[in-house]
């Protein structure tokens, strides 16, 4: 299958549609068209990832990572999400982009490890809590929760500040962890504690090797 260009899937994604009430106790930010379409492609276009793979997407939201994996060739992509919200928004999206191969499972993404969809996947994408405020080391309970799920790679966006955590972490869970990018994720003024209309925060794509994990 001819692979989708990048442009042409951000122009897709740009479509998907976002919280309409986020909340702050699940540091729902939605992930920038641009940026999903970003680092979908590469995880494609690099790695081959994506198609004809089983995909999981965990805490997927409104679907943005689900979508964008599907339109580059994802036999199948499930996502986890917590909030029933933006499950609804989910299908939603699903639904007006006649979307056949993707579905949403409500469930805690931490309750996921040991369960039937252990080592169900090819390849986890996730956009996690950045582990602030009151969800402290949540982004990193993800990764190791998608080091259950995966067979092949979990790839994960972070903010750069904890790159040496990370790194030392990935060696704790015996998987090999490579940033892959670098990038400027912007936050639009979500939150009524926002005193800018947006900020700039310096974020790393990283992809876990995980198909010599040991569990």
């Amino acid at each position: 299958m001819a692979r989708m260009r990048m442009k042409k899937l951000e122009e897709f994604l740009s479509g998907v549609d976002g919280f309409e009430k986020p909340k702050i106790l699940l540091e729902q930010y939605p992930t920038p068209p641009h940026i999903a379409s970003c680092v979908l492609y590469n995880v494609e276009a690099q790695y081959f990832d994506l198609e004809d793979k089983l995909v999981g997407d965990l805490g997927c939201g409104c679907g943005m990572l689900s979508i964008g994996s599907f339109l580059l060739g994802a036999q199948l992509t499930i996502g986890f999400e917590l909030d029933s919200d933006a499950i609804d928004i989910f299908r939603n999206n699903v639904t007006e982009m006649e979307i056949p191969a993707i579905d949403c499972v409500q469930t805690n993404v931490l309750e996921l490890s040991g369960s039937k969809w252990e080592n169900a996947f090819d390849t986890i994408v996730t956009n996690p809590p950045f582990g602030t405020k009151h969800n402290a080391g949540m982004d990193m309970k993800f990764i190791e929760t998608g080091i259950h799920l995966a067979t092949g790679a979990v790839y994960s966006l972070h903010k750069s500040s904890t790159r040496d955590y990370i790194h030392k972490k990935s060696k704790d869970w015996k998987v090999k962890g490579e940033v892959v990018a670098q990038l400027k994720y912007n936050i639009d003024n979500s939150y009524k504690f926002h005193k800018n209309k947006s900020v700039d925060i310096e974020v790393d794509f990283w992809r876990f090797d995980v198909t010599e994990k040991e569990l």
